[in-house]
């Protein structure tokens, strides 16, 4: 049985990933900092999922969502970490707790997560991790500097995790996307999201779904030989 946790699931990209997963026949937790969200989406899916709040930046919140998944399913096979946190502001606008805070539920939130679940899953010699990065953590983005150096590190953690554990049958690989209609991009300024939308080959920002498509691939057999990967749902606006 494949069993996923999703965190960040209760809107927008995690929750798209989080029905996805459920319709393609995996039990799947259901993380979000908010509780009456994870929830709400989880009983949305039925028996497949069960939801819990907590923050993944905390190492006790993360020891119970990893808890409650085993109990709920079994064993983890699938993490994703997609748990998000937006802030739009000017370099030297931005305080030291902006910055810290958006490390801690991007960077540390991943580090946390993924290391809770990754012995088992090398003890058993199979597992998957998906990694949400953002395309900004590739191109850097205007106003949102520690957003685009949280996700470039959300990158680097997955080349290097990749490049120690694939040999023991743990695939790791992430997904940039480009901006996405959500309730988080939703948040940036109208200005911001009319110059960008500008700039994208495609013409148009994309649904969570299509994102979530990508994710659902890179956790099946299907993508076997993506190891240390970052696809890029992005509407043309990182071209590699």
């Amino acid at each position: 049985m494949s069993v996923a946790i999703v965190t960040g699931a209760g809107s927008g990209i995690g929750r798209a990933i989080a029905e996805r997963l459920v319709a393609d026949g995996y039990k799947v937790l259901v993380n979000d900092f908010r509780a009456e969200a994870a929830a709400e989406v989880a009983a949305g899916l039925g028996a497949s999922a069960h939801g819990i709040g907590g923050d993944v930046s905390d190492e006790s919140d993360v020891a119970a969502m990893v808890a409650a998944a085993e109990t709920a399913f079994g064993p983890v096979t699938h993490l994703v970490n997609n748990a998000g946190h937006v802030h739009q502001g000017r370099f030297l606008d931005l305080t030291v707790a902006d910055f810290d805070r958006m490390i801690a539920v991007h960077l540390r939130g991943s580090f946390l997560c993924t290391h809770a679940v990754l012995r088992g899953m090398l003890d058993r010699g199979a597992g998957v991790i998906v990694n949400v990065a953002s395309q900004l953590g590739q191109i850097g983005g205007v106003e949102l500097v520690h957003y685009s150096a949280a996700k470039a590190g959300i990158i680097g953690l997955t080349k290097a995790l990749a490049r120690e554990v694939s040999a023991q049958g743990v695939r790791v690989n992430a997904v940039a996307p480009g901006p996405i209609n959500t309730p988080l991009v939703r948040s940036l300024s109208e200005d911001w999201q009319r110059a960008k939308a500008a700039t994208l080959p495609l013409g148009r920002f994309g649904e969570a779904e299509e994102v979530a498509a990508t994710v659902a691939f890179l956790c099946s057999p299907a993508a076997s030989l993506f190891v240390g990967q970052t696809l890029g749902p992005n509407s043309g606006d990182v071209m590699l």
